[in-house]
């Protein structure tokens, strides 16, 4: 389904400060690895913001999603009181882990398999 423009931009928003948010809360490190947002995207109705966060280098990222889980008042809280002036109503926050960077991993390392066996089926020419 297509994102509409207030969809676009109702995101962009609370991606800007939710950055903020985890920098001042220190959410952007957790268990001596780094925490960042990937991405933002609304339901069309403006009620649930779904924000997708990628961990690098944290040993455990169910863990850590929980930890964030927990202070998730907290986060919305401070997140109200940042766009109360530009949103009629708080969107629920629901946050995601993001494992696009495992599916590309993952997709890399199929690709690699396959060329590595085909280097094997090839009949050597002498």
């Amino acid at each position: 389904m297509i994102e509409g423009k207030r969809q676009k931009q109702v995101a962009a928003v609370l991606e800007k400060e939710l950055n903020d948010i985890f920098q001042r809360l220190g959410l952007n490190m957790i268990h001596g690895g780094m925490v960042s947002i990937a991405g933002v995207k609304i339901t069309p109705d403006l009620y649930e913001a779904r924000i997708y966060l990628s961990f690098f280098k944290v040993p455990d990222a169910h863990d850590a999603l929980k930890h964030i889980q927990e202070r998730a008042w907290e986060i919305k809280k401070e997140l109200t009181q940042r766009v109360r002036h530009q949103l009629r109503s708080m969107p629920l926050l629901t946050f995601y882990i993001d494992d696009t960077l495992d599916y590309v991993d993952k997709i890399e390392n199929l690709f690699k398999e396959i060329k590595s066996q085909d280097e094997k089926q090839k009949p050597k020419e002498d």
